[in-house]
């Protein structure tokens, strides 16, 4: 490890990688308890029998969900996340990660219980608790990852989360084709009852694996944290390994300590640690995440296929979270070999060139039945999925976990977790409005709502050049000292935000290359890192600048 000049890097390392790769790696399969949910409600809710306990009649069309209800019923256990998220910080922070990660599957249990009931307000309030377990494990696997994992691999551990979730999607859309065509409770309550496994493994895993030792370290427990150093490292408790180890994170602690108290307001002071623009980043990395559109295909994916003519839905929806867990496994392994920036502009530019491809095939077909035209659609969704799942899936996770300091990570990863659930909430919300056809209220976009995914893609590749370091191959010590340690830049978007002084404002857009590629030295490593020259940030700051006093002075 190495957190301070001359080291080599601070990370969980030793010649036995093997237990801390495990330990590190089993986190993940938190990931199944949201994964298998987002996969699993779309199919239930296109059920016949399910439609018919909760739907209502007309005698003019049968049995059918009113779109209100259907905008609730998906995106009410993203509302229950949001403020799961925002719990996960007390929780994470009083019981520690390992446990609170334990409790959340308890409270997902409950939820799950009470969804399979035949009442709807019953439902509601056990997808709103089943959401509160899923914020909070969202929040603390990661972290949990980050904190134990080798630095070396520790975009592939953390980018595994990102791998559990599809995995979980994959496993709702086999579970739900086999339960469809039952014309009884059981078509829809069996998806919903094998929820319980995976929180049981979760579960007893994670009361085997030892608790951070980050976090017992930020909580004093020196013993603690060499024991469970000694579980990671695979040696003894009083090896010189395992002490080196903790002198260099309490080193880096106390260093952050001296600059910041650990409370809220910290996680927005941009002092020299630059918590301000470290929490901004992860805030608005989860945002435009969710705004890549990609829950659209996991949340309405059957409906969508189905009213794209399609003649068994359920199968492309299959078709789809196979291309999406097999794209995945190659983006985790892209992770510590490409980088994050580069993952992330590649994948912002991959989405938006095959969402507006799938725009422009939908708007020409224009809902004729054109089998031609729905093999493209299907064939770039697939391509969008792979982009996705290669680049802004694993990788914002990843980036998430490793950005902030150890002294406000708990709190600040929450608020960037939460920004995910909020804008997840609100887009499966509003998306049944903007695409449902023939419904008084709706805009009936049908296909067309992908030039709005396209749009936001090319945000999201804005945001990513400006925004994003590359932090591929350091400690989190290390990314710590990047961003306590490079020269600043000047953004406006950030004077805003932060309502900060306009003639001082204390911000970076991204670490220095030079001083990236200085910390990659040290660890005996060859830099190949991609970041915006400082003369493209000025030059964008400036004009940037112009714009929006243009704008606000009219």
């Amino acid at each position: 490890m190495g957190g301070g000049p001359g080291g080599n890097g601070a990370g969980v390392e030793s010649k036995s990688l093997f237990w801390a790769i495990i330990m590190s790696a089993f986190a993940a399969f938190g990931g199944i308890l949201f994964g298998y949910d987002t996969g699993t409600i779309g199919g239930v809710i296109a059920m016949s029998d399910w439609v018919e306990t909760f739907g209502k009649y007309d005698s003019s069309i049968g049995w059918y969900l009113p779109t209100n209800d259907s905008s609730l019923v998906v995106s009410i256990l993203s509302a229950g996340t949001f403020f799961g998220a925002l719990l996960s910080y007390p929780v994470g922070d009083m019981v520690g990660r390992k446990w609170g990660i334990v409790s959340a599957c308890g409270i997902f249990v409950l939820g799950v219980g009470l969804q399979m009931d035949t009442k709807w307000a019953t439902f509601i309030v056990g997808r709103v608790i089943a959401g509160l377990g899923v914020g909070i494990v969202s929040c603390l696997v990661p972290m949990y990852q980050s904190e134990c994992a080798p630095k070396s691999i520790r975009g592939l551990i953390v980018g595994l989360y990102q791998l559990a979730i599809t995995l979980g999607a994959l496993l709702a859309a086999i579970v739900l084709n086999s339960t469809k065509d039952r014309s009884n409770h059981s078509s829809w309550r069996t998806p919903i009852a094998v929820q319980f496994a995976w929180a049981a493994i979760l579960t007893f895993g994670m009361i085997c694996l030892p608790e951070s030792p980050r976090y017992l370290l930020l909580k004093g427990r020196t013993d603690a944290a060499r024991v469970a150093l000694g579980r990671l490292m695979t040696l003894p408790a009083d090896a010189e390994e395992v002490d080196k180890e903790c002198r260099e994170i309490s080193d880096a602690l106390a260093i952050e300590m001296a600059h910041s108290s650990g409370s809220y307001r910290d996680c927005f002071r941009n002092n020299e640690d630059r918590n301000g623009f470290r929490t901004w980043t992860g805030i608005m990395l989860q945002g435009w995440q969710q705004l890549t559109g990609i829950n659209f295909i996991f949340y309405y994916g059957t409906t969508f296929f189905k009213a794209s003519g399609i003649s068994n839905p359920f199968i492309i929806t299959i078709i789809a979270d196979v291309v999406n867990t097999a794209m995945t496994i190659v983006g985790v392994q892209l992770i510590d070999r490409l980088g994050r920036r580069r993952l992330l502009l590649i994948g912002a530019a991959g989405m938006c060139f095959c969402e507006f491809i799938v725009a422009i095939v939908g708007v020409t077909a224009d809902g004729s039945v054109n089998l031609a035209a729905q093999r493209v659609l299907i064939a770039f969704v697939c391509v969008y999925i792979a982009f996705f799942e290669t680049s802004w899936g694993p990788v914002g996770w990843v980036v998430t976990g490793e950005i902030f300091p150890l002294s406000v990570r708990a709190k600040s990863m929450s608020l960037a977790v939460a920004s995910n659930w909020l804008w997840n909430f609100g887009i499966g919300y509003a998306t049944p409005y903007l695409v449902n056809k023939s419904t008084t209220g709706t805009a009936n976009l049908g296909v067309k709502v992908f030039f709005i995914w396209g749009g936001t893609c090319v945000g999201c590749f804005i945001f990513a050049y400006f925004f994003v370091p590359e932090t591929r191959g350091l400690s989190l010590e290390q990314i710590d000292r990047m961003y306590r340690e490079s020269s600043s830049m000047f953004l406006v978007f950030f004077w805003v935000l932060s309502f900060s002084d306009l003639v001082s404002p204390a911000c970076i857009v991204v670490a220095s290359e030079a001083f990236n590629r200085k910390l990659l030295k040290e660890n005996g490593e060859v830099a190949d890192v991609s970041t915006p020259s400082s003369e493209s940030v000025r030059l964008f700051s400036s004009t940037f600048y112009v714009f929006v006093c243009h704008v606000l002075m009219g």
